[in-house]
């Protein structure tokens, strides 16, 4: 189906564009949303009509994303969820969970614009893109972690998700070390 754009859509192209698309994408979701009409001779001329209107409410949104991505650009939020030993988590962290996320944070947005193919299923600290304008898209951090603590280390750097077991022997040799260092030395002076 041919649908002229009232407005810059992903790939397909930039407002007043007459694009060919497929036609359950427009019919149920360009054509119900406003964002296109369908390429008629009727349309063609009611769109010159719009174009100016078209035109400034697209600037209007541009300026308020632009606002809102000035106040999310860079922030980092934090989920605690349960997870096993390994870091796998015991459910997952979706769209919903993000936009509720942020708008406890003081910014709303609708779960539609955070821009991630599959829900979160680890511990870690994960980039997710928010599109707040067609021609605007920011990227925030969400650290997952078991608890606050874990959220801290996750953010400096550390791999929480090292078995414990692991990291107890670890501290242990370090704690030895560093209690009576000449111990060290003298092993390896004997090699």
């Amino acid at each position: 189906m041919e649908v002229i754009l009232l407005e810059r859509v992903g790939k397909h192209g930039q407002m007043g564009d007459v694009v060919r698309v497929r036609d359950g994408f427009a019919r149920n979701f360009l054509l119900p949303q406003g964002r296109a009409l369908r390429a008629t001779k009727a349309n063609l001329a009611k769109f010159e009509g719009m174009k100016a209107q078209l035109e400034a409410r697209n600037l209007e949104r541009k300026v308020e994303a632009e606002k809102v991505g000035g106040k999310l650009e860079g922030q980092s939020f934090v989920v605690l969820r349960q997870a096993s030993d390994t870091g796998q988590l015991y459910g997952s962290v979706t769209t919903r969970d993000i936009a509720e996320l942020l708008g406890e944070g003081g910014v709303s947005i609708d779960r539609s614009q955070v821009a991630i193919n599959a829900p979160i299923k680890t511990i870690g600290q994960h980039s997710v893109p928010i599109v707040l304008h067609p021609e605007l898209e920011v990227t925030v951090s969400v650290v997952v972690a078991r608890n606050a603590d874990e959220a801290e280390r996750i953010k400096r750097g550390e791999d929480v998700t090292a078995r414990r077991e692991d990291r107890e022997v670890a501290e242990a040799a370090a704690e030895e070390f560093f209690e009576n260092p000449e111990a060290g030395q003298a092993g390896q002076e004997e090699e």
